[in-house]
């Protein structure tokens, strides 16, 4: 199947929350959200290794472009998190590495430090992954994540997400647990 193809929405709402692909000019937000968790999100090399990079405005606004272009392209589907409400921005999830022949996908996310402790991105995640299964099609979705991670493995696990493997770490960096969860 040629992944230009597949029309499909370019967002969609949760009770909370709107999630929608990036667009030019929500690089400020995204980097403002970065830098308030950074700390926190640098704890986990494996599975943010983009946050070992120092930000910028003009770093975060070229993610936000290229994963506008992406999304259109079919190629990768970034997609950011915003209350419905007040229009904050929440954090970034997405649906990467997509294998179109399947298809299937690995869902990422990463929750800004003010919203986290409030099931904001669990009920993110259970929207990316109807998302996927209703709008896309989705026969697999993978994600990755530290083992020590507690909070990303809980989110996963409450979303209906099963442990499938932990890859030992190797001395160097952390054991990473990968979940898996099908339609």
């Amino acid at each position: 199947m040629n992944p230009a193809l597949p029309n499909f929405p370019d967002h969609f709402e949760t009770d909370r929350l709107l999630i929608r692909s990036p667009r030019p000019g929500d690089g400020e937000a995204v980097y403002h959200g970065v830098v308030e968790t950074l700390a926190h999100l640098r704890i986990w090399p494996n599975s943010l290794p983009w946050a070992l990079v120092e930000p910028s405005i003009y770093t975060s606004e070229a993610f936000c472009r290229d994963g506008h272009s992406a999304f259109l392209a079919r190629k990768d589907l970034p997609m950011l998190a915003f209350l419905k409400d007040e229009g904050s921005f929440v954090g970034a999830t997405g649906l990467h590495h997509p294998d179109w022949t399947v298809p299937k996908f690995e869902l990422g996310f990463w929750c800004r430090e003010q919203f986290q402790r409030r099931g904001l991105f669990t009920e993110a995640a259970r929207g990316i992954t109807r998302y996927a299964f209703s709008a896309l099609g989705a026969q697999r979705i993978t994600s990755f994540t530290d083992a020590e991670n507690v909070a990303s493995r809980r989110v996963l696990e409450k979303s209906g997400f099963a442990l499938e493997e932990i890859n030992r770490n190797d001395g160097v960096l952390n054991s990473t647990c990968i979940y898996v969860i099908t339609p």
